[in-house]
C-alpha cells in the first residue's frame, strides 16, 4: 500500500485531479466528511489529511510514502525529502513587503512579521542583514500598519490585501507552487511509486 498525505484545501483538490487523470477511483475523497484516513476505490492508496505545515514531517518520517505541499511549507520545514515534481498549481510568490520606503528608513536592524521565520532569517542573512523577527500567525499585513513591523515576509497572491492597506511589494524572495514530495526510503523499496510519479508527471496541466 502506498500512503499519501494531503493537507485539505486547493491543494489537495488539484491534487485529486491530478491522480484522477493517473486512473485512481477517488469518488471517496470527494465525499463530505470528517475522516482523516480514506482509500481509492481499489484500496491500494491510502490517503491522510493532516496539516500543510505536516506534510513534510509525515512525509519524512515515512508514514507517509509522498506528499502534496506548498513549496513554502517545503522550505520553511527543512525536512530531509525528495522534492520529485514541481506540480505547477498553487503558484504565488513569497516577498517581502511594506511601504515603498520601508527598507530605506529602516535602522540597523531591521524588523520582520512573518510566519515564516526560516525563510526571513535566510533571506535576509544571505544579504548581510541583521533582522529582529516576529512570529506571526495571521493578518501578517498589520503588523507594519501599526508599527509592529518595518517589513513583512508573506504569501503574495493578487496582491488587494497590500494594495487596500497601503502596502506594496518590496523585494520577491521566491517563487511558490505545489511541489510533490517523496520520502527517501519509500522511493527505493515501495514497488509502483516510481510508475505513479512517472504518470502524474505525464498527467500535470
Amino acid at each position: 500500500m502506498i500512503t499519501v498525505a494531503l493537507a485539505k484545501g486547493r491543494l489537495a483538490q488539484k491534487a485529486v485531479e491530478v491522480l484522477e487523470r493517473c486512473g485512481l477511483g477517488l469518488d471517496a475523497l470527494k465525499e463530505d466528511t470528517r475522516k482523516l484516513v480514506l482509500f481509492d476505490d481499489s484500496g491500494e492508496y491510502r490517503f491522510v489529511f493532516v496539516k500543510p505545515s505536516d506534510v513534510p514531517t509525515y512525509v519524512e518520517r515515512g508514514v507517509a510514502d509522498f506528499g502534496v505541499v506548498g513549496k513554502d511549507t517545503l522550505l520553511e520545514a527543512d525536512r530531509d525529502i525528495y522534492e520529485m515534481l514541481d506540480l505547477g498549481f498553487g503558484r504565488c510568490r513569497m516577498c517581502v513587503c511594506g511601504y515603498p520606503d520601508s527598507l530605506e528608513k529602516a535602522g540597523g536592524v531591521l524588523c520582520v512579521g512573518t510566519k515564516y521565520e526560516r525563510i526571513a532569517r535566510e533571506y535576509f542573512g544571505t544579504r548581510g542583514k541583521t533582522v529582529d523577527i516576529i512570529k506571526l500567525n495571521g493578518s501578517v499585513e498589520l503588523a507594519p500598519v501599526i508599527g509592529l513591523s518595518d517589513v513583512i515576509v508573506d504569501i503574495v497572491e493578487s496582491g488587494k490585501t497590500l494594495e487596500a492597506n497601503g502596502l506594496s511589494v518590496l523585494e520577491e524572495v521566491c517563487k511558490c507552487s505545489a511541489r510533490l514530495v517523496v520520502n527517501r526510503v519509500s522511493l527505493k523499496t515501495k514497488d509502483g511509486l516510481l510508475a505513479l510519479l512517472e504518470k502524474i508527471k505525464e498527467n500535470l496541466d
